[in-house]
C-alpha cells in the first residue's frame, strides 16, 4: 500500500514539472525586458515598445499559473487521449472557480461584503476581518477564494480522474455522439458542481493551515532556511521534491509582497516582481534560492573532484569523463541529478547523511551572508547583466572557493573513512565503461537503439500503462513490474544513471537528454 502510495505521489511530483518551462521564461521576460523598459531604451522607441511586450509576456504566464497547471496535470495524469484531457482540465478550472463564486455568493460573500471594513462593520474585530478578507481574491476576473495555484492543481487532478474512468464510455447508438472523451467533458461540468461546493467548505481550513506553514517559515528563521534545503535533497530521490518547493515558490506560502501597488505572492514571484520594478534596488533575500549557487557552482565540483582524486589511478579518465559533463550541465542550467546520482546509488549513506544537511547549510550561508541575485545557474543569471545595481552577490567571491574546499575535504574523508564505491574506486568494471565509436555506432542501429531497448527493458510496449519525464526523469507506470530489467541493467547496459522504484512504477534518470529520449519512446509506441 504504501508503495502503491510512493507511486502516486512521484506520478503526480512529475506533473508539476510541467509548465516549468513557463517559469524559465518568466525570469528571462521580465528580468530582460523590463531592464530596457526601465534602464536602457527611452520610451516611445521601437526598442521600448518591443521589450514592453517581451515584459508583458512574462507578466501574463506569471499570472495565470493556475491555468497552466490545470492544464499540464490533466495533460500529463491522463492516460490517453491527452488533448482532451488537457481541455477538460481548462474546463474544470474555469468551471470550479464559476461554482465557487456563485455559491458563495448565496451564501452573502461577494467582493464588497468581504473587505475589512464591511467585516468589521458587521461585528468582526480587526484581526479577523482581516484573516477571513486574506483567504478572498480573483482569479481571471471570477471572484472567490485566493487559492493561487492550488485552485489549478485541484482541477488537473479532478479532470484527469474523470477522464481516466470515462474516456473509454460507450453510450447507444443514438447517444453515440457524446460518449468516450465528449462524455468526459459532460461529467467534468457536472462534477465540478459539487466538488465546487465543497471545496467552499473545506478551503478556509486548508487556507488556515497554509497560513500557520507561511507562519512558521517566517518565524523560524535559519531553521527554517536549513530544514527546507535539506529537505529538498532528501526529497529528490523519491521524485517528490517538487512539492515542497513549489508552493513557496509560486503561492502564499513563501510570503507576500507589493511592489509598485501589485501584490505578489511566492519568492519566485517576488524577485520577478523585483525584476520589473525601477525602484527596486535589489532582489529578495531569504528566497530559498539562493543557496543552490554554493553547491551548484562549487560544492558538487568539489565533490566531483574527491571522487575523482579518490578513483583508481587506471579509472580516473573514465571518472573524469563521467563527472565533467555533468559539472558543466550543473553550473550552466542547474541540473544537479546527474552528478548526484552518480554517488547516490553507489553511496547512499554518502548522500543523505553527508551531502543533503550540507544543501541545507549552504541555503542558510546565502541567506547569514545577504546574497541577493536572481536565478540559481549561469544560464538563468544572465537578465543580471542588464540590471547590475540589485545583484549584491560579493560575498560569493569567498564563499565559492569555501564551498569547494568543504565540500572536497568532506566528501574525502568520508570516502576514504567508510571504503565507499564512489565511481571508479573498484575494479574496472562496465559501471565506467566508455563507449567506443563502433559500440556508438551500433546502438544507433535501428534492431539496438537505445529507446528500443528501454522498450524491451520496460516488459515490452503491452507493459506500458503511461509513459512521460519530468527535467531529468522518465516516470513510467507498468502492468507487471516483475517485467521490467532489474536496476543494474538499466545502470550498465542502458545508460540510466539510475531508477527509483515504486509500486508498478520506475522512474529512470537520465538528465537532460530525456526530452529526447520519452519523443522517441512514443513515436516507437505510437503515442500522442
Amino acid at each position: 500500500m504504501m508503495k502503491n502510495f510512493q507511486a502516486k505521489l512521484q506520478t503526480f511530483a512529475g506533473a508539476m514539472m510541467v509548465p516549468i518551462i513557463l517559469f524559465v521564461l518568466v525570469g528571462f521576460y521580465v528580468g530582460i525586458g523590463s531592464a530596457f523598459t526601465n534602464y536602457i531604451v527611452a520610451k516611445g522607441t521601437f526598442l521600448h515598445t518591443l521589450f514592453s511586450l517581451l515584459s508583458s509576456l512574462g507578466f501574463m504566464f506569471m499570472n495565470n499559473l493556475q491555468i497552466w497547471f490545470a492544464v499540464g496535470i490533466a495533460f500529463v495524469l491522463a492516460k490517453k487521449e491527452k488533448g482532451w484531457a488537457a481541455f477538460s482540465g481548462i474546463i474544470m478550472y474555469f468551471s470550479l472557480l464559476t461554482i465557487i463564486k456563485t455559491y458563495a455568493g448565496i451564501q452573502g460573500w461577494t467582493g464588497e461584503t468581504t473587505t475589512v471594513e464591511a467585516l468589521v462593520a458587521s461585528g468582526y474585530t480587526q484581526s479577523a476581518a482581516m484573516n477571513f478578507n486574506a483567504i478572498w481574491g480573483t482569479a481571471q476576473g471570477i471572484f472567490g477564494y485566493n487559492m493561487g495555484i492550488f485552485s489549478g492543481i485541484l482541477s488537473g487532478l479532478a479532470a484527469a480522474f474523470i477522464h481516466n474512468k470515462w474516456v473509454d464510455k460507450e453510450l447507444p447508438a443514438m447517444l453515440g455522439f457524446f460518449a468516450g472523451t465528449k462524455f468526459v467533458v459532460i461529467m467534468v461540468t457536472l462534477i465540478a458542481i459539487p466538488y465546487g461546493v465543497l471545496i467552499y467548505y473545506v478551503w478556509p481550513y486548508i487556507g488556515l493551515a497554509l497560513q500557520s506553514v507561511t507562519g512558521f517559515i517566517g518565524a523560524s528563521g535559519l531553521l527554517g532556511t536549513f530544514v527546507f534545503g535539506t529537505l529538498d535533497k532528501l526529497l529528490l530521490p523519491f521524485g517528490i521534491h517538487h512539492l515542497i518547493a513549489f508552493p513557496i515558490e509560486y503561492s502564499s506560502v513563501g510570503g507576500s509582497m507589493v511592489i509598485d501597488g501589485v501584490l505578489y505572492e511566492g519568492v519566485r514571484n517576488i524577485m520577478n516582481g523585483q525584476a520589473a520594478s525601477a525602484g527596486a534596488t535589489g532582489y529578495l533575500v531569504r528566497n530559498f534560492t539562493s543557496g543552490r549557487l554554493l553547491f551548484q557552482l562549487a560544492g558538487l565540483p568539489g565533490a566531483a573532484f574527491a571522487m575523482y582524486k579518490l578513483a583508481r589511478p587506471e579509472n580516473r579518465k573514465k571518472v573524469a569523463s563521467l563527472l565533467i559533463p555533468a559539472v558543466i550541465t550543473l553550473a550552466l542550467v542547474g541540473i544537479s541529478e546527474p552528478i548526484e546520482y552518480t554517488f547516490l546509488f553507489v553511496a547512499p549513506a554518502l548522500y543523505f547523511l553527508v551531502y543533503a544537511p550540507l544543501a541545507g547549510l549552504c541555503y542558510v550561508l546565502a541567506e547569514v551572508a545577504q546574497i541577493s541575485i536572481n536565478g540559481h545557474a549561469l544560464f538563468f543569471m544572465i537578465p543580471n547583466l542588464f540590471q547590475p545595481h540589485k545583484v549584491h552577490a560579493l560575498n560569493l567571491l569567498w564563499l565559492l572557493p569555501l564551498t569547494f574546499f568543504a565540500y572536497y575535504f568532506v566528501f574525502k574523508f568520508v570516502i576514504q573513512k567508510f571504503n565507499l564505491k564512489t565511481p571508479g574506486r573498484g575494479e574496472v568494471s562496465e559501471d565506467i565503461k566508455l563507449m567506443t565509436k563502433k559500440d556508438y555506432k551500433e546502438a544507433k542501429s535501428a534492431g539496438d537503439a537505445l529507446e528500443v531497448r528501454i522498450i524491451e527493458a520496460l516488459g515490452g510496449a503491452e507493459n506500458i500503462d503511461s509513459i512521460t519525464a519530468c527535467a531529468t526523469r522518465l516516470r513510467v507506470s507498468v502492468k507487471d513490474d516483475s517485467l521490467t530489467a532489474p536496476d543494474n541493467s538499466w545502470k550498465e547496459h542502458l545508460e540510466a544513471l539510475g531508477v527509483v522504484r515504486g509500486k508498478n512504477s520506475l522512474q529512470i534518470i537520465y538528465g537532460v537528454r530525456v526530452g529526447n529520449i520519452l519523443t522517441k519512446i512514443k513515436d516507437l509506441l505510437q503515442l500522442d
